[in-house]
């Protein structure tokens, strides 16, 4: 009896040993590496992902030639949060090849979504609030990112990730009239009035959408210049004439009534003509820039 629990003992010492050692020695060609490419790349002059974002990356694999369809949980990885040092992108766990082909989907800012399709997200209403302690900004913390890699397996090595805007982007530029005298003040702010700050995410396509039942609100945006700001908007449509815009300088407020049509994952410009009297405001909207901000 005792030769026999011996036995059994060492057997066990040595099937554990290799367990051991065959999760310590995975080879590294079948853990999935992953790069990201933020839409701003392709511009010399914008800034990229930076030292501590972190995205969120699903994957599914396929039944021969048929995707997996995403789902909020059961996927062949799950919201794996990846975070980028400033020169790579690492896991916070690792992500094996399967056999099979497999889609990769990524977006930012990472998040616990509740849902795969209809995940509720909102812009920040003051996003001239810079981040701190790890914390994002409420700009950056605005612009929802996505991307998806298809059909993608083990011979591909590393997967690329080139994500795009879903939101909107409004860039103002004031421009003295004839009668302004003086530089604007570098206190000024601007607003973006009477749009719905609150959408709902699709994570299957990257898509935002307007909620209906959302309540138009004011934005205040970001200053990049004393004479440029910028603002992320939900994708949407302003039918009424209403107020729009509103630079306050000083103690005078200049208000612009206006439409507009917010475009998903597109860059409007708008030049706004500012004259001492503040009931005399020109509006110029420039052409719109897609992909790359």
């Amino acid at each position: 009896m005792k030769k026999n629990i011996l036995i059994l003992a060492v057997a066990t010492l040595l099937m554990t040993s290799c367990s051991k050692n065959e999760e310590i020695l995975v080879p590294e060609e079948s853990v999935m590496q992953i790069t990201a490419t933020h839409p701003s790349a392709t511009r010399a002059t914008a800034t990229g992902f930076e030292d501590g974002d972190k995205i969120g990356v699903y994957v599914t694999d396929y039944t021969g030639d048929v995707a997996s369809p995403l789902q909020i949980s059961g996927n062949w990885a799950n919201n794996v949060a990846t975070t980028y040092d400033g020169s790579a992108w690492s896991t916070a766990k690792k992500i094996f090849w399967s056999e099979n082909k497999m889609d990769v989907y990524g977006y930012y800012p990472y998040m616990t979504p509740s849902s795969i399709d209809l995940h509720p997200f909102a812009v920040a209403l003051d996003q001239s609030i810079e981040g701190e302690n790890g914390e994002l900004g409420g700009y950056e913390a605005s612009d929802f990112l996505w991307a998806k890699a298809t059909g993608v397996s083990q011979a591909d090595e590393t997967v690329a990730l080139e994500f795009k805007h879903s939101c909107s982007k409004l860039i103002v530029k004031l421009v003295k009239g004839d009668d302004y005298v003086g530089d604007f003040p570098t206190s000024a702010s601007l607003y973006i009035h009477n749009v719905v700050p609150t959408a709902t995410i699709d994570f299957t396509t990257g898509a935002v959408v307007k909620d209906i039942f959302g309540e138009p609100t004011t934005i205040k945006a970001r200053k990049v210049a004393d004479d440029t700001y910028e603002a992320i908007i939900i994708p949407q449509r302003v039918t009424s004439r209403r107020p729009f815009i509103e630079l306050i300088a000083g103690n005078i407020s200049y208000l612009l009534e206006d439409t507009f049509y917010f475009k998903a994952g597109v860059q409007h410009t708008i030049s706004l003509t500012i004259n001492s009297n503040p009931d005399q405001i020109h509006v110029d909207i420039g052409g719109e820039v897609e992909g790359g901000w």
